[in-house]
């Protein structure tokens, strides 16, 4: 069936929309030129999640119309990567045929890599046994031989892992291939292919500073790996433990030697600057010793809290990427008190949707 998600025809439209409302949104602290970074116009996401629909001896993937809660079946989706489109019919025909296997399952997540892994988590309303265990395994070993496959089973206060529970990554960033592990249920960039885009602006933007860079919010260390060749050293921080597990190993999968990463929040990682709060987790770590001129944020769409916008400030250039424009603009009316934008971007991470990941570079007045 012909996928309903998307109309490629009209992306170019909608991308030009969206940059004429960001340039608008931001008239008012005079940036530059927007720079636009487009999408594939399909096959772009990374991520796919879909509920399972029985009915009778059928099994399918199906999606819910956002304004009218109508249920859709989904056989392909145009949003989803090849891989995924590729691999969706076999899996739910497999499963389909497995009474243990589709019995209480109600939905299924697909975490896809342009370096030809994927990753499904079966999720259900029952316990996972044995049995599950031993069909499961089947199914991955006939899937394998098509795929790069791993399989993780999940039921209410349990998760089977049949042998990884993530993905290694791949990214090309000025025909330089950096390595990502990405696992199951943590956050990483839906967009493979504008994220790609994202690395690069952000080290052409940076490119020529001095110093060592701080880093907020890093999580897997996506930006940390790509930044490093720009400065000295980069001090990072992340909240969550699996992103901060990942950052390691993908620090060490990239041989990178001048990343660090602090398991704290940005809002710790302030009162510490500041010498309102002392911290075990920075016992080792010399924050004097650091020559900070640079700083990157990429906080969640709640955007910067107010101390942190005032520790922002401190720095002489402010890379800030954004998932939500207007608490971008929010922070931006403090921000430009004394810094001034050079370098405006918007990244169609999400096409066909009204979400809009933008990027400034600014430096000190």
């Amino acid at each position: 069936m012909s996928c309903p998600f998307i109309q490629p025809e009209l992306y170019q439209q909608q991308l030009e929309s969206k940059a004429s409302q960001l340039t608008a949104q931001f008239a008012s602290f005079n940036p530059p030129s927007l720079e636009v970074f487009d999408s594939p116009a399909q096959h772009y996401r990374s991520r796919c999640e879909f509920r399972v629909w029985h009915e009778g001896d059928d099994l399918y993937y199906i999606m819910f119309d956002q304004a009218t809660k109508a249920k859709i079946r989904v056989d392909q989706f145009g949003p989803g990567s090849e891989l995924i489109n590729r691999l969706m019919p076999e899996l739910i025909a497999l499963i389909k045929g497995s009474t243990v296997l589709r019995y209480k399952l109600f939905q299924i997540d697909f975490l896809s890599t342009l370096s030809g892994e994927v990753l499904v988590s079966l999720l259900y309303h029952k316990q996972l046994d044995d049995e599950w265990q031993t069909q499961a395994k089947q199914l991955k070993q006939r899937l394998n031989e098509s795929y790069q496959l791993n399989i993780i089973g999940r039921a209410r206060k349990q998760k089977v892992c049949l042998d990884k529970e993530y993905v290694i990554e791949k990214l090309t960033v000025h025909q330089r291939t950096l390595t990502y592990k990405q696992v199951e249920n943590s956050f990483t960039q839906p967009n493979a292919k504008v994220a790609e885009k994202m690395l690069e602006w952000a080290v052409e933007c940076t490119r020529g500073n001095e110093g060592d860079l701080l880093e907020l919010y890093c999580g897997n260390g996506n930006f940390s790996l790509a930044l490093a060749e720009n400065f000295n050293r980069v001090l990072a921080t992340e909240i969550a433990k699996p992103s901060v597990e990942s950052a390691q190993f993908n620090i060490a999968a990239n041989n990178i030697d001048n990343v660090t990463i602090i398991r704290m929040s940005a809002e710790e990682f302030t009162q510490a600057m500041q010498g309102e709060r002392e911290f075990s987790r920075l016992k080792g770590i010399d924050l004097a010793s650091y020559q900070c001129n640079t700083i990157f944020v990429d906080p969640p769409r709640s955007g910067l809290d107010d101390e942190t916008v005032k520790m922002v400030q401190g720095y002489d250039n402010i890379l800030y990427i954004s998932c939500n424009p207007d608490t971008l603009a929010d922070n931006l009316k403090v921000l430009s008190q004394t810094h001034k934008i050079t370098r405006f971007a918007l990244f169609d991470q999400f096409p066909y949707t009204h979400h809009m990941e933008s990027g400034v570079y600014l430096q000190r007045i």
